[in-house]
C-alpha cells in the first residue's frame, strides 16, 4: 500500500448519516451492492480486493453535529482496518488539507475522479 494512492474521503458539508454514507458511496470503490447503512459500509470496507489508504478530510463539523454517528465510522473503519485482507489504513487529516477558502466542487468526491492528498508521499 502506498500513501501515493490514498483515497480522499472530503467530508466538508456533511452533517448527518445518510450524508456520510453517500459521500462514502461516491469516494471510495464501493461495490455496487452497498446499501448505505454502517453493515454495508463494514463489509464493504473488509472486502477490499486490494490494499487501499483512506484520508479523511473535512470530518471536524461532521463529528460535532452527529457525535454518535461519527463514533460509529470510526468504530466500522478501525474493524475494517483489522479485518481487510490486503490492507487498509483509515487517517484523520487533523486540518491543513482542505481549502478552507472554497467548498467542495461538484463532483469531487467522485471515485473516478481520484483525489490524492495533497504532499503526501512527496
Amino acid at each position: 500500500m502506498e500513501l501515493d494512492d490514498a483515497v480522499v474521503l472530503d467530508l466538508r458539508g456533511v452533517t448527518d448519516r445518510a450524508a456520510f454514507l453517500d459521500r462514502c458511496a461516491r469516494a471510495l470503490p464501493l461495490p455496487g451492492w452497498f446499501g448505505r447503512n454502517w453493515d454495508a459500509l463494514a463489509d464493504s470496507l473488509a472486502d477490499l480486493d486490494e490494499p487501499m489508504a483512506i484520508v479523511v478530510t473535512g470530518w471536524h463539523a461532521y463529528a460535532r453535529a452527529a457525535p454518535d454517528d461519527w463514533a460509529t465510522a470510526q468504530e466500522v473503519f478501525a474493524a475494517a482496518a483489522c479485518t481487510s485482507r490486503p490492507g487498509l489504513a483509515v487517517l484523520l487529516a487533523l486540518g491543513g488539507w482542505e481549502d478552507r477558502t472554497s467548498t467542495p466542487s461538484q463532483g469531487s468526491d467522485d471515485p473516478t475522479a481520484a483525489p490524492r492528498a495533497p504532499g503526501v508521499g512527496q
